[in-house]
């Protein structure tokens, strides 16, 4: 009933002005079309259910997205992919001894939260593309289960072989705690919240806060995306009705080991009964418990998962606005609506956001403007569990996408406080010129001036200072843009959301945008609190800052659809890939360094003298040197690239306003694909996939960007060879890039 009043709402419509033709105008006048009431409306009904893949009011809200898109003038239609997942439909977890306890289970209803009692066809607390399985072993606290915690409990002579690892999150991304667990011999896994992370040492417990209580459960992911995205049965293609799967015993992405997610309410329960030694003060968290590793045999827990994996139908809303003049240059804008459970805050705040947006663009068409370019609007199914509905759209479309699109901005969860963005780097000076003519609701003053006194209040508290060695972070890098009132610089994209597949694997440049700072929204991250009555307590009261998205996003929208050329600077791409390479010297001198403390040390028998006789640790493991990477070709192609772009901007700056239409079309078609040229064609070591030279998830940090990631990674990892190698194929691509800008600025004629 809610729904069919709310459609009945949308669907009215009153007359309209004509589209002034001046851009700040039309701004303006899209401006007066976003409404934060209307979002908080949809963002109610459609956060109403469950809306996990497969799920039906998961399907209903993309039908309910559809027909807002065909009310509002789009050409809009619902594209299904058949992608694999896995239903629970048996999970179970409990100590068996010292004494039996049973664990886990669904999250308790609150009067203070509406839908959490609304929990028809809601699936328990689990996490995608583990391996099912029935165990029953000793359990050995991990720490965050990443490699430096492994190195850590092999220097105490405790291994999980054969046993179930239960670690914390944080630090890294959720997938690869199960995955190195497995790796290392594990049969099972447990991944929970630590409340000084994620609970009472952040804020108040929710309902009084905002905070994760302790019975509350983080869903998630644990498929191994750092070796590609989407569907694991179709790797490198989509996922159409018809298309060849491989199976699951082939997939992968897909983890062998059971895994559940876990309370702190819940794990304080086991870790509280573990013996062995004392854990070391790094792996000590917030729960009101000595931490102790186990493995001593005297802690074991039953661990059972068991999944329905059949194909299950995602339904991608795909809208489109032809362009006037540039039908074939393609400006394309995204965000998710499906969720663990209810999503409010992930993902539907930003997808309501975005359905403003659209309202507003298709306001100013009815009223006689029609964009230059055509703009795409997507609402992207299954990206919580692998970025399935994304991955397969443009690999299914690959071909046309790299020779069609400009640019892709992203959103996902939206909340109150200060912008954040991340993306390609010639798009920097892009989100400054838009940060500086939206206002912030809270201030009064643009969304630009909020943020750079947040830098530098930030930086007068704790400071961002440099590096040991002298080289400048991206930190004090913004501190020093905010203070002179230079672009204040965006970050790179790792991975998490839906801008993974068409940046990394195609080359097309991308943008992800969003609010936060201030909001409460972790504290309900991936649990069935994740609720309309949390967001609109804890997370963006109002919608104020849904508003400011709308308004931010759709400039952005607006601004490259009409532009003449591209609104694009590549000197700020050069000088990003200086500061990364700046980061990969420092770091390989500072592992050389560390390499020669630590034999020092070890010749002098420095670890064996430091160590507790009653707790011993043994020394570091012997490792190869770190030699002296060869980077010249890298450092001349970084020069090249510098040059090539100083000289760009300036002869776009001096000529764009008198550029002949024919120039204008040979230069927009050089600059289309520029991007495309970074790309590798044997992908990144280990993961082929991933193709771009300058961005990447990293392989031990998931969402975390890693930069320049062929040789950074090389050098983390002592892949030596692989670090010469990719330095010079990175540096070949760079030329690329340099040699298209060279072209591109000669048919400028600077």
């Amino acid at each position: 009933m809610i729904r069919t009043i709310l459609v009945a709402a949308l669907l009215s419509t009153t007359a309209l002005a004509a589209a002034p033709a001046d851009p700040a105008a039309r701004e303006k006048m899209f401006d007066a079309s976003i409404s934060a009431a209307e979002q908080q409306a949809w963002l109610k009904s459609m956060a109403s259910a469950p809306n996990h893949v497969g799920a039906p009011h998961n399907k209903a809200n993309a039908e309910f997205i559809l027909a807002q898109f065909k009310a509002w003038g789009w050409q809009a239609k619902i594209e299904t992919f058949e992608v694999l997942y896995p239903t629970p439909l048996e999970t179970k977890v409990e100590l068996v001894t010292p004494e039996k306890v049973t664990l886990g289970g669904q999250e308790p209803a609150l009067a203070e939260d509406a839908t959490s009692q609304n929990l028809a066809g809601a699936l328990p607390p689990y996490v995608a593309f583990q391996g099912d399985g029935d165990v029953t072993a000793d359990v050995v606290y991990v720490n965050y289960g990443l490699p430096d915690d492994y190195k850590a409990l092999a220097a105490r002579g405790i291994s999980v072989k054969g046993k179930i690892a239960i670690a914390r999150y944080g630090r890294g991304w959720r997938g690869l705690k199960p995955k190195l667990a497995q790796e290392a011999g594990a049969i099972g896994c447990i991944i929970y919240s630590d409340p000084a992370q994620d609970g009472y040492g952040d804020n108040d417990v929710y309902p009084k806060g905002g905070a994760r209580p302790d019975f509350s459960v983080q869903r998630g992911s644990v498929a191994d995306m750092i070796t590609y995205p989407g569907d694991p049965t179709t790797p490198g293609y989509g996922s159409v009705p018809g298309a060849k799967h491989q199976s699951r015993e082939e997939a992968a992405t897909v983890l062998k080991i059971p895994t559940l997610p876990m309370s702190y309410g819940d794990a304080s329960k086991i870790l509280a009964r573990l013996g062995g030694p004392l854990a070391p003060e790094a792996f000590r968290g917030g729960l009101p418990l000595a931490y102790h590793t186990g493995g001593d045999g005297k802690t074991q827990v039953h661990l059972l998962v068991k999944s329905e994996w059949s194909l299950k139908t995602l339904y991608n809303v795909i809208a489109t606005m032809p362009g006037r003049d540039r039908p074939d240059e393609w400006v394309i804008r995204g965000n998710h609506h499906d969720g663990w459970v209810f999503g409010a805050a992930d993902p539907l705040s930003g997808n309501v956001a975005m359905l403003s947006e659209a309202k507003a663009l298709g306001a100013l068409a009815k009223s006689g403007w029609r964009p230059s370019r055509t703009i795409v609007y997507a609402s992207w199914d299954g990206e919580e569990p692998m970025l399935l509905g994304s991955t397969e759209w443009v690999e299914t479309h690959a071909a046309e996408l790299q020779k069609k699109a400009v640019l892709y901005i992203n959103t996902d969860g939206n909340g109150r406080g200060f912008l954040g963005a991340e993306g390609s780097h010639q798009w920097q000076h892009l989100v400054n010129a838009v940060a500086k003519d939206v206002t912030d609701p809270q201030t009064g003053v643009s969304v630009d001036a909020r943020l750079r006194a947040k830098l530098l209040a930030d930086d007068y508290a704790g400071g961002s200072g440099a590096r040991q060695d002298g080289t400048p972070t991206i930190g004090a890098l913004a501190v020093g843009a905010a203070d002179k009132g230079e672009d204040l610089p965006i970050g790179p994209l790792g991975s998490g959301s839906d801008y993974s597949a068409i940046l990394q694997h195609l080359g097309i440049p991308a943008l992800n945008i969003g609010y936060g700072g201030e909001s409460q929204s972790g504290g309900n991250y991936h649990s069935i609190y994740d609720s309309y009555d949390h967001y609109v307590r804890f997370d963006d009261p109002g919608l104020a800052y849904g508003a400011v998205l709308s308004k931010t996003v759709g400039r952005m929208v607006l601004r490259v659809a009409d532009a003449p050329t591209p609104p694009v600077r590549f000197g700020d791409f050069a000088a990003t890939v200086r500061v990364y390479l700046g980061e990969v010297k420092g770091l390989a001198d500072a592992r050389r360094r560390g390499d020669e403390k630590r034999e020092k040390l070890r010749a002098a028998g420095a670890f064996k003298l430091a160590a507790d006789p009653l707790d011993p640790v043994a020394a570091p493991p012997v490792e190869t040197a770190t030699p002296v990477v060869e980077l010249a070709a890298l450092e001349n192609a970084v020069a090249r690239l510098e040059t090539a772009a100083r000289a760009f901007d300036k002869a776009l700056a001096a000529k764009d306003a008198t550029l002949p239409a024919e120039a204008r079309g040979r230069l927009n078609a050089a600059l289309r694909d520029i991007d495309q040229t970074l790309l590798l064609e044997e992908g990144l070591p280990f993961r082929p996939w991933y193709k771009h030279s300058i961005y990447a998830p990293g392989r031990f940090t998931g969402y975390g960007a890693k930069t320049l990631p062929g040789v950074r990674e090389a050098i983390e990892e002592r892949r030596f060879n692989d670090a010469n190698r990719y330095a010079v194929l990175t540096a070949a691509a760079l030329d690329r890039y340099a040699a298209r800008l060279d072209a591109a600025r000669a048919i400028i004629g600077g």
